[in-house]
């Protein structure tokens, strides 16, 4: 699908992914609508992209509310009649063992508020506009993570899987109505949500551009999933033997985890 002239809404388009992706698709002729709760910074990269040639606008809005959401959608139907592609990238995660948790959950509620309910929100909101045109996509940005026996993440895992099976139960219902959706499981990639992290400082990450031209690809070309070759090896060894897998691979992560962190400490910092 050739982007020029579609109406590209894209979620957490403040920085990271979500900019660098609104971005590439405005630069290749698409009108995007960059969602975000930070004015500032999500009016700044709408300003970039419009003094670059593109179409751009900014519509500050605090997805985990309903009232907040419905008004963004209800303003960018009026200003353009249509969404043809939503771009579901915002996203929290949190780091913790799940024996530090066990009187947080709080830490799943809030994870779930912005990763699930707020992306589900979303779509039930734009999908009307989709189903009258006969045609809509809509692209989740999910984690290699979902697909290999990753441990510490647990609140972050549930929500992402969740938000999958979720478009994959979108495409069996409504694909015969043109609805189509892709699932891009990202490697980790530099951006504030990662920094949180100290011992992320040093890990060889994608950069943030190049996660940008995985969700152009995903809008693009539309595939039901992006993915690497080592998410693919991960998620075929977990259908096929998956307890030998996950007890195989945890004493691989920790000592990952006890690596990163005497290089963090040592000033092995990685760009």
């Amino acid at each position: 699908m050739d982007p020029a002239g579609q109406v590209v809404v894209i979620t957490g388009s403040s920085s990271g992914i979500g900019a660098a992706a609104a971005r590439r698709l405005a630069a290749r002729g698409a009108t995007v609508c960059l969602l975000a709760r930070r004015e500032a910074e999500l009016e700044a990269v709408a300003a970039a992209i419009r003094a670059d040639g593109g179409d751009a606008h900014a519509h500050p809005v605090d997805l985990t509310d309903e009232a907040s959401t419905r008004s963004a959608v209800e303003r960018i139907l009026a200003d353009h009649g249509r969404v043809d592609v939503l771009v579901s990238n915002a996203a929290r995660s949190i780091r913790r063992p799940i024996v530090d948790s066990l009187d947080r959950l709080h830490d799943h509620e809030r994870v779930m508020a912005i990763n699930y309910f707020a992306a589900v929100r979303l779509i039930h909101l734009v999908l009307p506009s989709m189903l009258a045109t006969g045609r809509g996509h809509v692209v989740v940005s999910s984690t290699l993570s979902t697909q290999v026996p990753i441990p510490l993440f647990s609140a972050y895992l549930a929500s992402k899987s969740a938000l999958e099976s979720y478009v994959r139960s979108l495409s069996a219902e409504l694909g015969h109505r043109g609805i189509t959706t892709s699932t891009v499981h990202f490697p980790m990639v530099r951006t504030e949500m990662s920094g949180g992290t100290e011992i992320y400082r040093a890990m060889s990450m994608m950069s943030p551009d190049e996660a940008g031209r995985w969700i152009e690809r995903a809008v693009v070309s539309r595939p039901s999933r992006i993915t690497s070759a080592f998410g693919v090896a991960g998620e075929t060894s977990m259908a096929l033997l998956p307890g030998v897998v996950t007890r195989a691979t945890a004493p691989f992560f920790r000592r990952m985890d006890r690596n990163l962190a005497r290089r963090a400490a040592a000033g092995d910092v990685r760009e």
